[in-house]
This record gives C-alpha cells, structure tokens and sequence, in this order.
C-alpha cells in the first residue's frame, strides 16, 4: 500500500518509521548499503547517551534536536526514527517517509526475541547500553513503551499516507513486501550502475 510511488533515481532523504520491533533499524541499513546513503542510528546517534557516561540515559530534548537539525540539514540521510523531540525538524527535510505498519502481533514477537537475545548474549545496543532482565520488566522497559507508543505510530503513518502536504509514503504492512521493495531498489540499482560503468 502507498500514497505514492517512487520513482528513480530514488530520493536522498529517507526516513523510516513504525512501530518498536519492526525492524526499522535492519531495513535502513539494507537500504544504505544498496545505496550508498549514510544510515544514521537515530538511538545511537542522537537518542541515547553513551554507556560510558550514564548507562541507559537519555540525551536532553535540546541536544537530541542540535544532533536532529544537523544530520536532517545534510544533502542525504537515511533516518530509522524521528523522536517526537524533533519528529517536525526531520519531516520537513524528508522526501520519503517508508512506514512499516506491521500487525501488533508482528512487531511484539519481533521485539521479544530481539529483545531476550539481546539479554541473554550482552549485546550492545543504543549507543553502547546493555539490556537486562531487570530493565525488560521495569517501568522504562522497551516491552512497555511497545504498548504505549504502537497505537500512536500506526495512526501517524496513516495520516501521513493521507496528506498531501506530507512527503511521499510508501506504507508496507508486511515484512515480505518490504523485502521485494529493497530487492526491486537493488536490482534497479545494479542496473544502473552498470549502465553508467558501461558508458
């Protein structure tokens, strides 16, 4: 489902967006490898403060936007959130908003594994943070926020999709269409280039 297509080339501003546990994170990074794009881990980069200084602390709305305004002023990005801190300073500079309204059901599983993984083998994760069985059942548990913010972000995308004044939405309410979006991005992509090495 989309508002809009997307023509080639594709646009240099991308923002993904969805709910906690879709796999925002994955696909920018795919799509920032088949392109050339810088990805820009919006929880490592500008979310979270490093481990080192404050373990599991978050940045200062003040400094989240500084960071925000920076890397959203930048000729291209790919972006795999937008905080409500500085959701508006990113979507006037985003071209293409990819929205991944998956099933709740879809995004909590995804989420517990992750999440459990993460647990179980000290995996870093936001900007250097360890995830702890204490953390997973506290108030400021990423299993909770799930909850609170699911509702929030599928409505945003739709209303999106439905406004003219937004950018172009592509909305993709299963992993599997995403997965032939970036397959059909990277053969357009290979193809391109060739035809440009060939001449």
């Amino acid at each position: 489902m989309s508002r809009a297509s997307v023509d080639f080339p594709l646009p240099r501003r991308i923002l993904f967006y969805g709910a906690t546990g879709t796999g925002k994170s994955t696909a920018a990074a795919r799509l920032s490898e088949i392109t050339g794009i810088p990805w820009h881990s919006v929880d490592d980069e500008i979310g979270w403060l490093p481990a080192s200084q404050a373990a599991w602390t978050s940045r200062s709305s003040e400094d989240m936007l500084v960071l925000a305004e920076d890397i959203a002023g930048r000729d291209e990005w790919i972006l795999d959130s937008a905080y409500r801190q500085f959701r508006d300073v990113v979507l006037a500079r985003t071209e293409l908003v990819v929205g991944l309204d998956y099933s709740r059901l879809v995004s909590l599983g995804r989420l517990l594994r992750r999440t459990f993984l993460r647990v179980m083998d000290r995996q870093p994760a936001c900007n250097g943070n360890v995830e702890s069985l204490k953390q997973t059942f506290s108030s400021d548990s990423i299993l909770l926020w799930h909850f609170r913010s699911f509702s929030g972000k599928r409505s945003r995308i739709r209303a999106w999709a439905e406004e003219p004044a937004a950018p172009p939405v592509l909305v993709f309410r299963k992993a599997s269409e995403l997965d032939r979006w970036l397959d059909a991005v990277a053969a357009r992509h290979a193809a391109t280039t060739e035809t440009r090495d060939a001449g």
